[in-house]
């Protein structure tokens, strides 16, 4: 399940990302038919990965009801903006997002490494499945080809930089302007670095969990305590928000609270980069306040179409066919594990019966052995070639009806008969 900037609004994305990937285990963990999910909420999309028993339509509708719940929207509206991904196209899309390719801003740098974050998350929580596994592997070096081939990272600007890009016809000199940074994750790390891109010397931050301290002994910037925290507010030309806290930090009341605290505060801009909203739109009601947050800076990220090459297109379209080979490869290992089993056990079986007649020579052990590897050699080899047209079913019913052998008996740890994938 899909909701990003395109389909839904900033509030209704506010909402969804304050479902967390423990709350998508308990959602899990009340399916006999969802094996195993993983939850991807940037500040600009929220997805939900399933691997399901089924076609994935049950656990879908299912997901559908939990999060209307779990973050407090109408289901009606959210069946009308989220977009379901059935596994034929999942790959596709998850390959395209991880590359940046379907983000705000084309080719943003974040969220590669959110995508991978959010497979270590799942790990964290126990909802990976090797089938997820795989598709999350695949997605993140997909992302580094991307990048590494084409010039979709460098054509576009991240959201970080284009919103000091937005801000920058407000600032007459970046030198002399003070900044209070309020969070220390990702985003604030980035954010950094393009304020000094542009010349900032005065930097302080503030962490509402805590970690100013240590960021800014890190970063050589100024830490921020709590109790000194209006006055900092008060005296910053920019107020930059980007803390992963799920409720509001900053809103009109508190901010005309700081700002009273000096005789002429600072004509101030403040760019909310959290999701959810980090500063409530109520703010901007002050005198000489303007607030810049992440539906405003949408409205100016540049059009995909000028920065999505077509060379990150094929690449995406190159490593799909790849991962669809390989998944059918992956779906036929069973049967071919099953038949080379069984071909083995036979072989060790007529050697047992020939030690004890005392005929078993190392010479006919090894004439066997050898022999058996021939016989299994190109039953397998054409158990691939059918996989990658996908008829792998052929080989594993062929195995079936003439050895009466069921392979998923033999399937590897982990594995699990009809996985199917749906986001």
């Amino acid at each position: 399940m899909t909701a990003d900037f395109r389909s839904a609004g900033f509030e209704v994305l506010e909402r969804l990302a304050t479902i967390s990937a423990d709350t998508l285990a308990r959602f899990a963990a009340t399916r006999t038919d969802v094996r195993g999910g993983v939850l991807l909420a940037t500040c600009n999309r929220f997805e939900a990965y399933l691997d399901t028993a089924d076609d994935g339509t049950a656990g879908a509708d299912a997901l559908l009801d939990f999060a209307t719940a779990a973050a407090g929207v109408e289901r009606a509206e959210l069946s009308g903006i989220a977009v379901r991904h059935e596994e034929a196209d999942i790959a596709g899309h998850l390959f395209s997002v991880s590359s940046g390719l379907e983000s705000l801003v084309v080719g943003e740098a974040e969220i590669a490494g959110q995508v991978s974050r959010a497979l270590e998350t799942a790990r964290s929580v126990g909802t990976t499945t090797p089938d997820l596994e795989r598709l999350f592997q695949r997605a993140s070096r997909t992302s580094s080809a991307v990048q590494q081939h084409t010039r979709v990272g460098t054509a576009g600007r991240n959201i970080v930089r284009l919103a000091l890009d937005l801000a920058g016809s407000r600032v007459a000199d970046w030198s002399t302007t003070r900044v209070l940074l309020i969070g220390t994750g990702t985003y604030a790390r980035a954010t950094l670095a393009a304020l000094r891109d542009r010349g900032v010397r005065e930097i302080a931050v503030y962490s509402p969990s805590g970690r100013a301290l240590l960021f800014a002994k890190r970063e050589g910037v100024v830490a921020v305590e709590r109790q000194d925290l209006p006055h900092r507010l008060a005296l910053a030309d920019i107020v930059i928000s980007c803390s992963i806290a799920t409720a509001p930090i900053l809103d009109e009341e508190r901010l005309r609270r700081a700002r009273s605290v000096v005789e002429e505060p600072a004509r101030q801009l403040i760019v909310d980069l959290g999701m959810p909203r980090n500063v409530e739109p109520d703010v901007a009601h002050l005198p000489d306040v303007e607030l810049l947050d992440l539906e405003t800076i949408g409205k100016h990220a540049p059009l995909p179409e000028l920065q999505a090459t077509d060379d990150a297109r094929a690449l995406i379209a190159e490593a799909v066919d790849q991962y669809g080979a390989d998944q059918r490869a992956t779906a036929v290992t069973p049967a071919v594990v099953a038949y080379r089993a069984h071909v083995f056990e036979l072989v060790d079986q007529e050697l047992e019966r020939l030690r004890r007649r005392g005929e078993a020579t190392e010479a006919v052990e090894r004439a066997m052995r050898h022999l058996a590897g021939v016989l299994v050699h190109t039953p397998s080899a054409r158990a691939r070639e059918l996989a990658a047209a996908g008829e792998g079913e052929r080989f594993a019913e062929a195995v079936q009806v003439l050895y009466g052998l069921a392979p998923d008996a033999a399937r590897p740890a982990g594995e699990q008969p009809g996985s199917q994938l749906a986001g």
